[in-house]
């Protein structure tokens, strides 16, 4: 039988780990493992205090490789990461107890975790563990940059940080602090143990770790350029603005929100995103007014932001790592972005992306402002340039296409839409064409009729989960370029349903399916899925449950049947409600159960992908939403074989059309 150790580590490194990530952190020279705490199968917790002299045990040394003794910790891969540095521990025998409580829809944080599944007092996480933290893991502020032997052994003065000889006291406290994280831990994952993470996803988190220590190559010679176009232009701009408006800080909201109300004679409440476009949209009957708003826009991309997160993450060889989150959106299993973002990366559009990547490492920035204009908006479209292949190979970009519409006409067994995936796939033309009885034929460029594709594009980007006109406006319905007015958007709507009575049906079946479950307390098959109610006495869990076609199950924890506010009993349950990012109760129903279902699946056909793509001998350096993107020595590259790999059918979705397509690229780009 497998034993189990239980293990929570203390660091320091004078790396900034949230703005540079984990391994920039644990590869910088200074990197010390602090303490060690641990226990073994549950039992009491020892302590290994590092900065003391002490040594790590020989059976805990011996267990930290040995396959039949498996390690746990709350966000396993700083654990394992930090350790290897010093220690051999295989990754595989690792298990991560953040991803339990993510897997069983918890939130992230083993603080807010404990509160969330209601751990008594003397199991919880220790509150003065962050301030302890920033005492002994990070440089304290000095004069001094080096640190030497007077100061770490007994000296004072202007010490570069804090040892334990310095706070006594304190450093005992710390001592306690690591102890109780292994306590909270392992009562985490006791409570969780009737509801284990499925072997499938324990593998996939393990390929994700490799992909993550992998890590992506990015042109640093770009990422000065933009850096220094961008200081300088900025400061351009901030100059202009001052000189204009006569404003100590034309960005401060409050500052320029009172000037623009002012020259306007009209009230500017805020200066968001949106309401700077709508501004400019509008008829503003001041030249300076409106040259205000647009240098505020230039000066709001995204741009600086993001190629400073590149600078302070890329490793000491030209590589970043660590840049995505296993199951951070846990409603679905997604991952989320870390560091650089890359799930929100701005798109591209520059047709000569080449040359606008040589001017800027070339600092051309005059150049830059002839042939493109805005120099923001252009080092905003070159910021997924920034990453590049390893040098010899390229990348090969492959994503699937419309997987989200072709997983919910599956699930919604909805026929024209699978006969428009098995031939054509022209789903937005179909969709016009279904919607006002227009041959498809008619909906091309140079006829009429094919501004009904607009139509059909925002109906179905906005209406497959149970949106309305609201969901329309979202979506962009209103943008110049979609060309509608207001008035036309219920008649979308209308027309949307009434042409997938299927998707709606299915919307109205998942939300009747899970008020079964919630009043009779008995599992109900529908559509492929599961849902039901599963609870443990013994640990105090209690779940609304959906098991996926893929055998994965998505988790409502602590669910209840409430009335909603149009006064119908839905289904409600604990998670972090997207707009105040607080724990507490939350509501939903058949078009949200529809969503998070069908964005699950999809990313379970993701999953599959990784899976093949690596057998298949590739690797994977990151993958944005549906598109995988591969590292490949140029002479193997084999784009079609690659969009084969994730076209081919999947086991458990029988019927499932997928398909993909995509390119190889010196660097990464949006094509």
């Amino acid at each position: 039988m497998a034993r189990h150790l239980s293990v929570d580590i203390e660091t320091f490194s004078s790396v900034n780990l949230k703005k540079a990530g984990l391994y920039k952190y644990v590869q910088s020279p200074d990197f010390q493992i602090l303490l060690f705490a641990y226990s073994f199968d549950g039992g009491p917790v020892n302590i290994v205090d590092f900065m003391q002299q002490e040594s790590l045990p020989i059976n805990v040394h011996a267990a930290l490789r040995d396959p039949n003794v498996i390690k746990h910790a709350y966000n396993a891969t700083f654990e394992w990461y930090c350790l290897n540095k010093f220690f051999y521990s295989p990754l595989e025998q690792w298990r991560c107890t953040m991803l339990h409580g993510l897997y069983c829809g918890y939130t992230a944080g083993l603080a807010a975790t404990a509160v969330a599944l209601g751990l008594p007092e003397d199991k919880r996480k220790m509150g003065i563990g962050m301030a302890l933290i920033r005492i002994f893991c990070i440089p304290r502020k000095g004069k001094k940059k080096n640190v030497n032997q007077i100061e770490l052994f007994g000296g004072g003065g202007d010490r570069t940080r804090t040892l334990p000889h310095h706070e006594p006291d304190k450093w005992i406290l710390f001592k306690n602090y690591c102890i109780q994280d292994v306590i909270t831990e392992m009562e985490v994952e006791r409570r969780l143990s009737s509801f284990p993470v499925p072997y499938q996803e324990q593998a996939l988190w393990v390929l994700d770790q490799r992909i993550n220590a992998y890590g992506v190559a990015v042109d640093e010679g770009l990422i000065d350029g933009a850096l220094y176009c961008d200081d300088i232009v900025s400061g351009e701009l901030m100059a202009e603005a001052i000189k204009m408006s006569g404003l100590d800080n034309p960005k401060s909201v409050k500052q320029l929100s009172k000037w623009l109300t002012e020259e306007t004679g009209e009230e500017v409440a805020d200066l968001r995103k949106e309401t700077v476009v709508r501004m400019l949209g509008g008829n503003i009957s001041s030249e300076a007014a409106r040259r205000m708003l647009e240098i505020r826009q230039e000066l709001s991309k995204t741009s600086t932001k993001k190629y400073v997160a590149m600078r302070e993450a890329v490793c000491g060889d030209g590589r970043i790592r660590g840049l995505l989150q296993f199951y951070g959106a846990n409603r679905t299993g997604r991952w989320a972005g870390r560091l650089v973002q890359v799930q929100n990366l701005p798109k591209n559009h520059l047709e000569t992306l080449g040359h606008a990547r040589e001017c800027v490492k070339l600092k051309k920035l005059d150049a830059i402002k002839i042939v493109y204009g805005n120099v923001p908006d252009t080092l905003s479209q070159l910021i997924r340039t920034a990453f590049v292949p390893t040098p010899g190979n390229v990348f090969v970009v492959a994503d699937f296409s419309a997987i989200e519409a072709r997983v919910i006409a599956w699930l919604a067994k909805e026929q024209w839409r699978l006969d428009v995936f098995a031939t054509h796939g022209k789903i937005y033309e179909a969709s016009a064409s279904a919607m006002f009885g227009v041959e498809l034929e008619l909906i091309k460029k140079g006829n009429p009729e094919y501004d009904l594709r607009q139509k059909g594009k925002v109906a179905e980007l906005a209406l497959g989960y149970q949106g309305g006109v609201g969901a329309l406006i979202t979506m962009g319905a209103l943008d110049k370029k979609m060309g509608l007015t207001e008035e036309e958007l219920p008649d979308i709507v209308q027309r949307w349903r009434a042409a997938n009575r299927r998707i709606v049906d299915l919307w109205y079946s998942l939300d009747g399916a899970a008020i079964e479950v919630m009043r009779t307390g008995r599992p109900v098959g529908i559509r492929g899925l599961i849902f039901a109610r599963e609870s443990d006495y013994n640990t105090q869990q209690d779940f609304f449950t959906v098991t996926l076609p893929s055998r994965r199950k998505l988790f409502y924890p602590k669910p209840s049947l409430r009335k909603n506010k149009f006064d119908r009993d839905s289904l409600h349950y604990y998670g972090v409600d997207q707009d105040t990012k607080k724990w507490g109760v939350i509501s939903t129903y058949g078009g949200k159960l529809t969503e998070n279902i069908v964005q699950a699946i999809a990313r379970d056909c993701l999953a599959e992908s990784l899976f093949r793509v690596n057998a298949a001998g590739y690797q994977t350096i990151m993958h944005v939403h549906d598109e995988v993107v591969l590292d490949v020595p140029e002479n193997q590259a084999d784009l079609n074989g690659v969009c084969e790999l994730m076209g081919q059918p999947i086991s458990w979705a029988p019927g499932l059309i997928l398909k993909a397509a995509g390119f190889d690229a010196a660097y990464y780009k949006k094509d």
